[in-house]
């Protein structure tokens, strides 16, 4: 863990965790909703933290770029020269948490020379944290108990046995045509862009699919950080790895322009080629009937 001191790592479980319970008692209070764009929703807890992890963090690393979600003017930084860019979510799964779902989460990542090296995403409902990195390994620390190291297990692939993870939108719009591809695909989906990485880190998933192409890099960084600690492939539907340099990210919403696949490399040997027929298949259907 060359790019933290013990010290910093206990006041990132601290903060983030605080701020996690901070939000879960804030969700059974009154609190505002705001839409930002079609579909996508903000609130007023999401500024909230936003502002007192951004504060926090400043103050812990005053030499490290920032970005977060709820600041858009911070966006530029990640134009900037900074070496080391922390990247925050003040909750991760926003749809869940207006809703009163379990499946939300606060999430910070440290992106390094264009690299995910590190990721903490915390759970308030389930009291669980799960934080780790490139060189570090990955833990999680369940309530007050002493963080333990994941060992990661890869669920087993066969014909009856194929576990994926995917959001709503893009199981409405492909799902049905990778059914046809691969009949053992049985999909399951929750709230948060981390917590579905971690379902496949953990071993309930073989693979997690996202390819709308609307996650932002503080939704990425931290939960790629960890899937790669754990061994696990990101990488597009090409098998190119998933990018975060400049050319690979919108400048303006630095939303990811790939598409992505987080998985175990027997899943992904066996299921990329497959997905992407499958995909481009569909994507080619709905352009002709939308024309």
């Amino acid at each position: 863990m060359h790019y933290l001191s013990v010290d910093q790592a206990q006041k990132i479980r601290w903060l983030v965790r605080d701020c996690g319970q901070q939000a879960k008692q804030l969700a059974a209070e009154q609190f505002q909703v705001f839409e930002k764009g079609k579909d996508d929703y903000v609130t007023s807890v999401d500024r909230l933290l936003d502002q007192r992890l951004s504060e926090a963090f400043r103050v812990m690393f005053p030499q490290d770029g920032l970005v977060t979600e709820e600041n858009s003017a911070s966006r530029q930084v990640f134009h900037g020269s900074h070496r080391r860019l922390w990247c925050i979510d003040p909750i991760d799964g926003t749809d869940d948490f207006i809703h009163g779902r379990l499946y939300y989460s606060v999430m910070v990542g440290l992106l390094e020379g264009s690299q995910p090296t590190a990721g903490w995403i915390y759970a308030p409902t389930l009291d669980r944290l799960y934080y780790g990195g490139l060189g570090w390994g990955v833990f999680q620390a369940v309530g007050d108990r002493l963080p333990e190291a994941i060992t990661p297990v890869e669920p087993p692939l066969s014909e009856s046995n194929c576990p994926i993870l995917i959001g709503d939108k893009d199981r409405r719009q492909f799902g049905d045509a990778i059914q046809q591809t691969i009949p053992a695909a049985q999909f399951r989906t929750l709230g948060s862009f981390g917590l579905k990485v971690m379902e496949v880190v953990t071993g309930r998933a073989g693979l997690y699919l996202y390819f709308n192409r609307r996650v932002k890099l503080w939704d990425t960084v931290g939960p790629l950080a960890l899937a790669q600690a754990a061994g696990l492939i990101c990488c597009d539907l090409d098998g190119q790895p998933i990018g975060f340099t400049t050319d690979c990210l919108d400048p303006e919403t630095l939303a990811h322009h790939q598409t992505i696949l987080v998985g175990w490399p027997h899943y992904i040997e066996a299921l990329r080629s497959p997905l992407r027929q499958a995909v481009l298949a569909q994507s080619d259907e709905s352009w002709s009937t939308a024309g």
